[in-house]
């Protein structure tokens, strides 16, 4: 069914199964129904999805790095939330995008127009958003089958014994904190390559390929192997990482946690096919300067 409507995405198509929107010979089927030969399929689009929009649109500044008629890349900043939900009604990278495009996929609905996927509210770096629902289809497909190619870059604590790796290791939702993930053995497939850039004291500058795309991935393997990002104070890469130091080495890191105000985690790099030209492209972000004043000052220390 889902290729008669390619506009569309599955969880889209699967939600109005839910809701009695599409039927079977009259009548309501499950999502994992399988259609057999003769059987009428009768489809009714809702009119009103997401008809509360909460999204207006916002003069907020936009790095961006790329535009065609079916796509905008674009360089997030930190602090700024891609999409609104509990606490964040305005000031949103959705909000901006309303302002400067006429244009945006509506395959998530009006409360996440343009959004393919999503980076967290403190990490920087490379974010694609889709104009037509055609692109963000395609994009999505690519993303579900592992076909994008990302990588960010990550300043964590402690000494890694491999120069590169795989980290393999399921994510689940933490029970004692909804808001966290942590390493489960029923939870969902998730993998991280990762390489060792510069190797430093009590700190390194890493490379993360992450090959699936839970929620917090890079920041909850990173941290399950002993090494969380630094600042990141969900999962223990914050100010309680400072103790145990001598005294400057100790006021230096909490110094810099407070400096940065954030993880010190980047997209720099996203690989995808274009929908339409059908060719691999390359969009990078450069590291923003907050990060490279904090490993330059670490570097100056060491020194």
């Amino acid at each position: 069914m889902t290729s008669n409507f390619s506009e569309h995405s599955r969880s889209r198509i699967q939600n109005w199964i839910r809701n009695s929107l599409v039927l079977v010979n009259g009548e309501k089927k499950k999502t994992g129904y399988h259609l057999e030969i003769n059987d009428k399929v009768e489809v009714q689009k809702p009119n009103n999805e997401d008809s509360i929009n909460l999204n207006t649109p916002e003069p907020i500044e936009l790095n961006i790095i790329y535009e065609d008629d079916d796509l905008v890349v674009i360089n997030k900043p930190a602090g700024l939330v891609v999409h609104s939900g509990a606490g964040n009604k305005s000031g949103t990278l959705v909000n901006g995008l309303l302002f400067h495009f006429n244009m945006l996929s509506d395959v998530n609905g009006s409360l996440r127009p343009g959004i393919v996927h999503r980076l967290d509210k403190d990490t920087s770096g490379v974010i694609i958003v889709a104009k037509t629902n055609f692109a963000h289809v395609h994009l999505s497909n690519q993303f579900q089958n592992r076909e994008v190619k990302k990588t960010y870059s990550g300043l964590t604590w402690g000494s890694w014994k491999q120069e590169k790796g795989v980290i393999n290791e399921s994510l689940g939702r933490n029970k004692k904190d909804p808001t966290s993930y942590k390493v489960v053995g029923n939870g969902k497939a998730s993998v991280t390559d990762y390489s060792i850039e510069e190797q430093y004291r009590h700190l390194a500058l890493v490379k993360f390929y992450p090959k699936t795309g839970r929620t917090h991935q890079i920041r909850v393997h990173s941290a399950f192997l002993g090494h969380p990002i630094f600042g990141d104070e969900k999962y223990g890469g914050g100010q309680s990482k400072t103790k145990g130091f001598l005294p400057e080495l100790t006021n230096l890191y909490r110094k810099q946690i407070n400096i940065i105000g954030r993880h010190a985690l980047h997209a720099s790099k996203i690989e995808i096919i274009h929908p339409k030209k059908n060719k691999a492209m390359i969009f990078e972000a450069p590291m923003p300067k907050e990060l490279l004043t904090l490993v330059d000052s670490i570097k100056m220390y060491y020194e």
